[in-house]
């Protein structure tokens, strides 16, 4: 078989568990992946799973992509195109599903996968990597990845480019690795250059992204990693640590636990359960034996539960805490005040690294038919962005005084590495 191949991608017909390609657009990522697995296929008899993290149906897979490789590599006699399906005539077969349908049973129909590719890897969750490479266990298999980065703190990012996996072969592909590069994609990209150059870098270099796309503090965190906000936060014993919470049950429970200093503001930790009560939080928080100030719960703190007949406010009081209640704002004036409060604010790039995923993907609802953004998303991510946007409206009033509310503390700020 006379091919046309880029050289980049040639690792892919060697031996190698991971194979990875990450990279922007038009590199021929896809593209390459599809004419190897068809060539490879077409040499010997291969069971090939290929999957993304949702597939509705068989035109959201690589479906049509295999489809018109077969053509272009004149196969079209040997691989018979199915529905949902493609086979060889040697009983090579490609199949085609989405991860996040799959549980640990399910998935179990895949084990005598040979190669297996996966497209459009960074959404794939932990979850789905969790369940499916244990299942990838032929001897022999090899399991293919071709994404598009998005944030590097995303599970794919870090589980196969930041900390590859031994036995890994991974490269970083773009459109200048990319012979067959026309002139229709060349005027895309400059047109993306001229006008949308926030985006440029992610869309056509791979590189990641500070926050997702239309984050509401998308600009705010580009600064923050850009200015090495994001870093390590040590607690300074001198200064006082103030518990700010946004409360739930069923919903996320979020905790900051913030220093101020006399020009910043310090995020040394921030915990985020579901299902645990006050009491459990405050045993949790006082093992740390830290020096603490005050504990400040959301405008609602005050409400008595019907169960108890005691508020939050009450509760964490009978614990020993010093409580004080947010002033209750709009979201979208908060919103703005935490832009205002932004630039003093570091936050422990370990012990807030999940703060900083809430701040990072933070968004808007989208009206489906004007596409007019609408007020913030209440997902998995809003929780730390609402006790973001409390600590904003708390930091003022967040001192460094003694419990006595007297002489406030002669101290020396540890400085921030």
């Amino acid at each position: 078989m006379n091919a046309e191949f880029p050289e980049i991608l040639a690792f892919l017909f060697d031996a190698y568990r991971y194979k990875v390609a990450h990279g922007g657009r038009g590199s021929g990522k896809s593209w390459g992946f599809a004419r190897a697995l068809l060539i490879q296929g077409a040499q010997t008899p291969l069971r090939i799973g290929c999957f993304r993290e949702v597939q509705k149906s068989i035109k959201d897979s690589v479906h049509k992509l295999l489809s018109d490789q077969i053509k272009a590599l004149h196969l079209g006699g040997f691989y018979e195109v199915l529905e949902t399906a493609i086979r060889g005539k040697n009983g090579t077969e490609f199949l085609f599903a989405g991860l996040a349908d799959h549980t640990v049973d399910s998935i179990k129909s895949y084990e005598g996968i040979d190669r297996c590719w996966v497209e459009e890897g960074q959404t794939v969750s932990k979850r789905s990597w969790d369940i499916l490479i244990p299942t990838i266990r032929k001897g022999g298999s090899e399991i293919w990845v071709s994404m598009n980065p998005e944030l590097e703190t995303d599970e794919t990012y870090q589980r196969f480019v930041a900390n590859p996996p031994p036995n890994s072969h991974v490269v970083q592909v773009n459109y200048h690795d990319n012979p067959w590069f026309n002139d229709e994609l060349e005027a895309e990209r400059l047109h993306c250059q001229r006008t949308a150059p926030k985006d440029y870098e992610n869309i056509w270099l791979g590189k990641c992204k500070p926050a997702v796309s239309g984050a509401i503090y998308y600009d705010e965190m580009a600064a923050a990693e850009e200015q090495g906000r994001i870093c390590n936060v040590p607690y300074d014993p001198l200064l006082k640590v103030h518990v700010v919470f946004d409360l739930g049950w069923n919903d996320a429970m979020a905790i900051s636990l913030v220093q101020r200093g006399p020009a910043d503001i310090r995020v040394i930790e921030y915990i985020e359960d579901s299902h645990k009560t006050l009491d459990y939080y405050s045993a949790e928080l006082k093992k740390r034996n830290l020096n603490w100030g005050k504990l400040y719960l959301p405008h609602d703190g005050r409400n008595r539960d019907f169960k108890t007949g005691k508020s939050a406010q009450e509760i964490m009081q009978a614990f020993g805490w010093e409580v004080s209640i947010t002033p209750n704002m709009s979201i979208e004036d908060g919103i703005r005040l935490a832009r205002m409060t932004f630039p003093r604010v570091y936050i422990d790039k370990i012990k807030g690294d999940r703060l900083v995923q809430c701040l990072k993907r933070y968004r808007r609802s989208i009206n489906q038919q004007t596409q007019e953004p609408g007020g913030p998303m209440h997902d998995e991510w809003s929780h730390g962005a609402d006790d973001f946007r409390y600590i904003a409206v708390n930091a003022e009033s967040m001192t460094n005084e003694t419990w006595g509310g007297g002489a406030a503390l002669n101290y020396q700020p540890v400085g921030i590495v």
